[in-house]
C-alpha cells in the first residue's frame, strides 16, 4: 500500500477522531468543514401555542401524589342496628393489588431450616469425595499408555534426538502434576421437579342480599325472691302429678303403650318402604293399563267412523274408558273439571243430589293413562257439588259442599286435609253451594273465587295467608214477591241462586240462575240492582254457560225439558230445544262457535252443530248401560275429540266425537281455509241475524 492513501473507513475514523480534538480545543466555535444544517438551527413555533408572559412561565403548578385509589367507591353506606338507620361508612380500602405471588420462607433457626442445610452439607462432601477417589481402571489405562509412549520414544531416538529429549519432558510433567479425575454425576434422590397445569379459576362473585331487620319489642319485667319461689314450686307440683299419673297406671296398661308404640315404629317402617317404589310403582300400573286397553287407546288416537261418509250429516260417539271406583259406587257425578294445564287430568267431584240421601263426599282425579284407578283421592264428610281448578296454579282445587261450606284443596300436598276451609265464623253458605269460579287475583295478587248457593248469597272469598275471608256481592231478591209484615214491614223472598257464569272478556258481568227459572245479568260493582232480568225457563236453571268465541251470546239449559240459547242484549231466546226429559247440563264445543252438547236425564247425550242442522241435535245417543241412570253432567276435552259425561252411580264414560260432529270447512280449489275466532263469531253471527230478521218481520 502506497503512503498517503487508506481505506475508507480508517479515513472517517481518522477525520472523527480529528474533529473531536478541534472541538474540545475551540469549545462552541464551529470549523469550517462542517455541514450547513449544523450551522443554524431555527425554532419553528407551532400556530396553536398560547403566548404566555414570563410571569406566567415562571409560575409553578404543584402536584400532589396521595396513595388514594380513585376507582374505590366512596358511597359505601351500611345498616346500622345499633341506631336503627343506614349510615355512610367513612373508611374505604385503598389497597390495589398489581401482583401476589405464593412464596414459602423457611428460618435457618427452624427444624426445618437445620434438616436443609445438613442435607446440602452431605451433598457437597460427597462431591469432594467423588474428586479425590481414583478407580483402578483408570490407574492401569494410564500405565498402558506410558509404556506404549516409551516405546514410541525410543523408536524415536533413533532417528532424531531432539524429538525424543521434548517427549522425555512432557512425560516428566505429567508426572510432576497429578492428573484431576473427572467428576461423576451423581443422582441427587431429593432433586425432584414438580410437574402441574394450572386451570382457569373461575372468577369468584359476591351475591349479598339486604334483610329487614327482625321486628323488636320492648320487655320489661320485675324478678322478686317470692316469683321465683312461686316458678320452682309450680314445677315441682307438675313433676308430682305426672309421677302420680305413672303410679295409678297398671302394668297392662303400661304394656299395651309400648305395644301401640312399636306398632307406630313398624307401620312408620313399613311406609318408608312404601315410598320409595310409588313413583316406579305408578309408571308400572301406567304400563299395565296400557296393555290391557291397548285397543281402546288405539281408538282413541286413530279410530274416524268411515260410516259417518253415509249418514247425511249425522254423528256417532264412540265410547272409549269407563272411570270408577269402589268407594264413589253410591254417590252421583255431581261436577266435571278438565285440568288446565294437563289434558289428560281431570277432576270429578262425588255428592248426592237427593236431600235424604246425603252421606260423604269424594273428589276424585283421574288421568287416561290409568282408568283402572284415580290418581288423587280426597274425601270429606259432607257431599261435593261443584269444583273448579286454578287456569294458573293447576294444582288448586276449589270445591263447594251440600252443608254451605267451600274448601281448596292442594295437590301438591299429600295429606288429604284441605288447605282452606270455611265454617260457620268465616261467613259460609246456609244451603248447598251449587257452583263455584275462580277469578283473577285482586289487586294484592290474592287468590279469590267466587260461589253462588241457594241461600241467595253470592260470595268473593279472598286467600289470604291462613284463612279464608269472604265478601257478599249481591243478595238475590225474587221480584214482587215483597209481603207486608207486622207494624208495615216489607219482608223480601231471597231468589235460590242455582248456576252462575262470568263473562270471558268483560270481567264484571256475570249471569246467575235461580231455582224460579230466571236468570239475573249482575255486575260485581252493583250489588243492589241487576243489570237485566230474563224470563228463562218454568222449572230451575241447571246451568248458564258464556259463549267461549261470541261475547253477546250464552246458553242455559233447565229441568223444564229445554236447551235455549240467548243474546244478552234480547231478552227473548234466539234458539230453543225441547229433549224430552230434564236436562242435566250443557257445554260448548272449544273448537267450534256452533256445536254444544246436552246430557238428559233419560240417559242421553246430545250433540248440537247450529251450522248444519238449527232445528234438533246431530246426535242423539243413550250412553248409560241401564236406563235408570241419570246423567248429571258433561265436558268437552280442550285438545282432543272426546267428551266425559257423569251419571248419578258414580260412573264417568269418555266418549269420542266422529267426524261429522267436528266437521271443518271444506277446502276448496285455490283458496286458503280460514280459521281462527273471527271465522267462529262470523259463522255464529250469520245464524243470530237470520233469527233476528225473522222476529222483527213478525
Amino acid at each position: 500500500m502506497r503512503p498517503g492513501w487508506c481505506l475508507p473507513g480508517f479515513q472517517s475514523i481518522s477525520v472523527g477522531r480529528g474533529t473531536r480534538k478541534r472541538d474540545e480545543d475551540s469549545g462552541t466555535e464551529v470549523g469550517e468543514g462542517t455541514d450547513e444544517w449544523a450551522q443554524s438551527k431555527a425554532t419553528v413555533r407551532p400556530p396553536d401555542q398560547l403566548e404566555l408572559t414570563d410571569a406566567e412561565l415562571k409560575e409553578e403548578f404543584t402536584r400532589i401524589l396521595t396513595a388514594n385509589n380513585p376507582h374505590a367507591p366512596q358511597n359505601i353506606v351500611r345498616y346500622s342496628f345499633k341506631e336503627g338507620t343506614y349510615k355512610l361508612i367513612g373508611v374505604v380500602n385503598q389497597l390495589a393489588v398489581h401482583f401476589s405471588q405464593v412464596g414459602n420462607l423457611i428460618p435457618k433457626d427452624s427444624d426445618e431450616g437445620r434438616r436443609q442445610h445438613y442435607r446440602d452439607e452431605l451433598a457437597a462432601s460427597s462431591q469432594e469425595s467423588t474428586k479425590v477417589v481414583i478407580s483402578e481402571t483408570e490407574i492401569l489405562e494410564e500405565e498402558e499408555e506410558l509404556k506404549e509412549t516409551e516405546a514410541e520414544t525410543e523408536a524415536g531416538s533413533q532417528t532424531d534426538m531432539p524429538v525424543a529429549e521434548v517427549a522425555e519432558k512432557v512425560t516428566e510433567e505429567e508426572f510432576m502434576t497429578p492428573k484431576q479425575p473427572k467428576e461423576r454425576k451423581l443422582t441427587n434422590k431429593f432433586n425432584f421437579s414438580e410437574r402441574a397445569s394450572q386451570t382457569l379459576n373461575n372468577p369468584l362473585r359476591d351475591r349479598e342480599c339486604q334483610m329487614e331487620p327482625p321486628p323488636r319489642t320492648n320487655f320489661s319485667a320485675t324478678a322478686n325472691q317470692w316469683e321465683i319461689y312461686d316458678a320452682y314450686v309450680e314445677e315441682l307440683e307438675k313433676q308430682e302429678k305426672t309421677k302420680e299419673k305413672e303410679k295409678a297406671k297398671t302394668p297392662v296398661a303400661k304394656k299395651m303403650g309400648k305395644m301401640a308404640m312399636r306398632k307406630m315404629t313398624s307401620m312408620e317402617s313399613q311406609s318408608d318402604d312404601i315410598t320409595k317404589v310409588t313413583q316406579a310403582a305408578k309408571i308400572v300400573e301406567r304400563m299395565v293399563n296400557q296393555n290391557t286397553y291397548d285397543d281402546v287407546a288405539q281408538d282413541f288416537k286413530y279410530y274416524e267412523d268411515a260410516a259417518d261418509e253415509y249418514r247425511d250429516q249425522e254423528g256417532t260417539l264412540l265410547p272409549l274408558w269407563k272411570f270408577q271406583n269402589d268407594k264413589a259406587k253410591r254417590l252421583a257425578v255431581t261436577a266435571l273439571c278438565w285440568n288446565p294445564k294437563y289434558n289428560d287430568l281431570f277432576a270429578v267431584g262425588h255428592g248426592s243430589y237427593d236431600f235424604m240421601k246425603q252421606s260423604q263426599g269424594m273428589l276424585l282425579l283421574y288421568s287416561m293413562k290409568n282408568p283402572s284407578f284415580p290418581e288423587y283421592i280426597f274425601s270429606s264428610e259432607s257431599g261435593i257439588m261443584c269444583l273448579d281448578m286454578h287456569v294458573d296454579h293447576p294444582y288448586l282445587v276449589v270445591v263447594g259442599h251440600y252443608d254451605g261450606n267451600v274448601a281448596i284443596y292442594n295437590l301438591k300436598k299429600p295429606h288429604s286435609q284441605p288447605s282452606f276451609r270455611s265454617s260457620a265464623k268465616s261467613g259460609k253458605h246456609t244451603d248447598p253451594v251449587w257452583q263455584v269460579r275462580w277469578q283473577k287475583d285482586d289487586m294484592d295478587n290474592n287468590l279469590n273465587f267466587f260461589s253462588v248457593s241457594s241461600d241467595g248469597r253470592i260470595v268473593s272469598w279472598t286467600l289470604l295467608k291462613s284463612e279464608l275471608v269472604h265478601t257478599d256481592v249481591i243478595k238475590l231478591k225474587a221480584e214482587g214477591s215483597t209481603t207486608d209484615g207486622l207494624d208495615g214491614l216489607q219482608l223480601h223472598t231471597m231468589g235460590c241462586g242455582t248456576a252462575f257464569d262470568f263473562h270471558k272478556e268483560i270481567d264484571y258481568m256475570f249471569l246467575v240462575g235461580t231455582e224460579e227459572g230466571k236468570i239475573y245479568k249482575c255486575s260485581k260493582s252493583y250489588s243492589s240492582k241487576f243489570l237485566d232480568t230474563y224470563d228463562a225457563h218454568n222449572m230451575a236453571v241447571d246451568a248458564v254457560s258464556w259463549s267461549p268465541y261470541h261475547t253477546k251470546v250464552f246458553m242455559s239449559c233447565s229441568s223444564d225439558w229445554t236447551v235455549k240459547i240467548w243474546d244478552h242484549t234480547i231478552k227473548t231466546p234466539m234458539f230453543i230445544y225441547d229433549l224430552n226429559s230434564a236436562v242435566g247440563d250443557v257445554a260448548w264445543a272449544p273448537y267450534s262457535s256452533t256445536v254444544f252438547a246436552a246430557v238428559t236425564t233419560n240417559g242421553k247425550t246430545h250433540v248440537f252443530d247450529l251450522s248444519i242442522n238449527k232445528y234438533e241435535a246431530i246426535c242423539s245417543q243413550p250412553v248409560v248401560t241401564k236406563k235408570k241412570n241419570k246423567i248429571t253432567h258433561v265436558q268437552f276435552n280442550p285438545i282432543h275429540p272426546i267428551i266425559i259425561v257423569g251419571d248419578d252411580r258414580g260412573h264417568v264414560i269418555c266418549l269420542k266425537l266422529s267426524p261429522n260432529l267436528r266437521k271443518m270447512p271444506k277446502e276448496k280449489k285455490g283458496q286458503e281455509v280460514q280459521k281462527g275466532p273471527a271465522v267462529e263469531i262470523a259463522k255464529l253471527d250469520k245464524l243470530l241475524n237470520l233469527v233476528r230478521e225473522v222476529k222483527t218481520k213478525t
